[in-house]
């Protein structure tokens, strides 16, 4: 991965305590920049951590609660004292694992609140403490991590449908606003993963929607990273706004 110049390079990613996160950490690492594993679990970042430097990389871990002004800033302080400051930013952080599948009337509205508020004001919440450190260093990357089910329209799913959503239409403001500080920013947008969160939602995950794609297998969080790195990396360096499905050719934008 020496031909994406991430030696480095200094990265935060959220979300990083398991599943899509863990992996973008890991992936990052391989590909030599130093990662700040952030999470609100902090023994799942430990774990994080723990395995990166078993395979070589650079970590740390740190907690964060992505929709807390104070908790971010606090993060910002910390990525600034132990990273020196960030290059890149993917935002990962979101409420999937234990979202029940609801018809729009029975969508309990503490719910609703709770998911739009990890999965969209933790973006912004993130992204604006994170900023000013990717000025100071002359520009940046921003992934935000949205879901190809924004481009599907899964039934009973409105909540979690809707936060993602809002991540692609936040990204292209984003984009248009930080163009001029050499920030970009994107949005990887993953199929259905075999992932820890997945594997719970259904009894049938591991063969759910492989006949509807040209790639019929499942996927696997290690194939999300790479779009997640390419986004980041400076092979992307004229990308910015855009939306990189990762789903095995189920659905085409």
């Amino acid at each position: 991965m020496s031909d994406l110049r991430l030696t480095g390079k200094r990265a935060v990613v959220t979300g990083a305590a398991g599943g899509l996160g863990r992996a973008f950490a890991q992936g990052f690492a391989r590909a030599g920049a130093t990662v700040l594993v952030a999470d609100i679990n902090a023994a799942g970042c430990a774990e994080t951590v723990a395995l990166i430097a078993a395979a070589g990389g650079v970590a740390h871990a740190t907690t964060v609660d992505v929709t807390s002004t104070a908790s971010c800033a606090t993060l910002a302080e910390t990525a600034g004292r132990l990273l020196g400051g960030v290059d890149i930013l993917v935002n990962n952080a979101a409420i999937y694992a234990g979202l029940e599948r609801r018809a729009l009337e029975e969508i309990d509205e503490a719910v609703w609140d709770r998911v739009m508020a990890v999965n969209v004001k933790g973006v912004w919440q993130m992204s604006r403490a994170l900023t000013p450190l990717m000025r100071a260093a002359g520009g940046g990357a921003i992934v935000n991590v949205s879901s190809a089910t924004v481009f599907s329209g899964s039934p009973q799913w409105l909540h979690y449908v809707a936060s993602k959503g809002a991540v692609i239409a936040m990204t292209r403001a984003m984009a248009r606003e930080l163009g001029d500080a050499g920030i970009r920013v994107n949005v990887l947008a993953p199929g259905f993963t075999l992932t820890e969160a997945s594997l719970g939602l259904m009894e049938d995950a591991a063969s759910y929607g492989v006949t509807r794609g040209a790639l019929k297998r499942a996927a696997g969080a290690g194939d999300m990273v790479g779009g997640a790195l390419y986004l980041a990396s400076d092979l992307a360096g004229f990308v910015t706004g855009q939306t990189l499905i990762v789903d095995g050719g189920r659905q085409f934008n």
